[in-house]
């Protein structure tokens, strides 16, 4: 990404107002306004909405009613914020860094940090996923057969990437998507939720004894790590600059792209919960496998219900796949080339260039496949676990983006306000104690 970077002398970089995108903007049509607006916003949508908001969601309502809301509620604050900081210092910052080139500024080891932990996590989001799809696969053709059902979602992924019928087949799984989402809404609202609950679990600040098969603490870091702590935050600003919005005068469109995102993930989620807590709850049904989590929209809609959730949840799953074997690849490599510049310059950071990131690519999808043979960890436990390991990470993202963004020679009048600032350490504070917390309840 060093390639892309603007000019390094503060005064020359240009900042483009507001009043300057309006007159940009005035000869389009609307259409097309609104299309340039809500561009990064949607793909972030899709990269964040995976199985881990999905499960952790479904299991929380499921086990726990409204009582762990209030993780919930705080984790997407924490991520509107992380994300609107990391934007704001790649459209901001003074000398045209990306933000693993800020991270690298502070110290080489943040570098090997982020090069090995996106090497690792980016195996482990797409071993749960791999598994998932492949349940899925071996469900609707009848087979019994996970294994075989990963092993054809695989090689799909690897047949159909960057070709140009990939976008056909991306559009079909987004119709999927969207019939999964308005049918997990649609069950919310029918079944009149107690909002006296909600908004008690949504202050609550408790963790509710165990109850289900996973303990409260557990799906607890595990919301924390899917939604606040996760890695994939990190991919928001490529978004941006594919998307052209490069210069302080962006700022004001991607937080408002941001916030609309946000708020589409509070609604998706919260109608997700409200599903376990209302129907699956009241019905003993406890989430150990997919097929559990079918039986929420089958009980309501029969087995039409049951096919809009597996078609839905296997387009969740197969996009995020497809999303995690392109994108960790370019953060990998990204990460590497803070280590060694050398190679960056010798590719002009464009990892396109660079073999590195096919081998990446390669190692973030073929080897996943080993979590789905026979005998491994099934997909919710796989989800569960996986999410709650990002809080291994958290902290030390944290810490470094506290850094970088109250810098002064790098962010001007940029940098954070005191309300950011100190969500950024209690933030780190709550990831240092939910990582310690689990160690001793399911490690020590």
């Amino acid at each position: 990404m060093g390639g892309g970077r603007f000019l390094e002398n503060k005064s020359k970089v240009i900042e483009t107002t507001d009043a300057n995108y309006e007159s940009g903007q005035a000869g389009q049509t609307f259409i097309g306004k609104i299309k340039y607006a809500l561009g990064p916003g949607i793909l972030a949508i899709l990269t964040w909405l995976g199985a881990g908001d999905l499960v952790t969601s479904a299991v929380a309502g499921a086990d726990y009613g409204y009582g762990l809301m209030w993780i919930l509620a705080m984790s997407l604050l924490l991520r509107f914020l992380i994300v609107n900081v990391m934007s704001r210092f790649q459209l901001a910052n003074t000398k045209g860094l990306t933000i693993l080139e800020g991270y690298g500024r502070i110290h080489p080891i943040f570098g090997y940090f982020l090069f090995i932990y996106a090497l690792i996590m980016g195996h482990l989001f797409n071993s749960y996923m791999i598994s998932g799809a492949g349940e899925i696969i071996s469900t609707l053709l009848g087979i019994n057969q996970p294994f075989i059902g990963s092993m054809i979602v695989v090689g799909l992924v690897f047949l159909l990437v960057g070709r140009n019928i990939y976008n056909t087949i991306e559009g079909v799984m987004k119709i999927f998507l969207a019939l999964l989402t308005l049918a997990f809404v649609f069950l919310a609202l029918s079944t009149s939720p107690d909002y006296g609950q909600i908004i008690s679990g949504t202050i609550g600040f408790k963790i509710p004894a165990d109850e289900g098969g996973y303990g409260a603490l557990l799906v607890a870091v595990s919301i924390i790590g899917a939604v606040a702590g996760s890695i994939s935050n990190f991919v928001h600003p490529y978004f941006l600059k594919e998307k052209g919005w490069t210069t302080p005068g962006h700022l004001k469109l991607q937080r408002n792209d941001l916030l609309f995102s946000i708020i589409v993930c509070i609604v998706i989620n919260l109608a997700i919960w409200i599903v376990g807590a209302e129907i699956l709850r009241p019905n003993g049904i406890r989430i150990e496998s997919i097929d559990d989590l079918a039986q929420a929209l089958q009980l309501t809609l029969g087995r039409t219900g049951w096919l809009i959730f597996y078609l839905g949840t296997f387009a969740i799953l197969f996009a995020s796949i497809v999303g995690k074997s392109t994108g960790y690849p370019r953060l990998v490599t990204d990460a590497f080339y803070v280590i060694n510049k050398k190679r960056r310059d010798k590719y002009d950071g464009d990892y396109n260039k660079d073999p590195m990131s096919k081998w990446v690519m390669i190692f973030v999808l073929f080897m996943p496949i080993v979590w789905s043979i026979p005998g491994m960890p099934g997909f919710i436990s796989l989800t569960i676990g996986v999410n709650a390991l990002n809080i291994i990470g958290f902290p030390v993202i944290a810490i470094g983006l506290l850094i970088i963004s109250n810098r002064k020679d790098l962010m001007g009048k940029y940098r954070n306000s005191w309300f950011e600032n100190v969500c950024l350490v209690l933030a780190t504070v709550l990831a240092i104690w939910s990582a310690y917390e689990l160690a001793i309840s399911y490690i020590l």
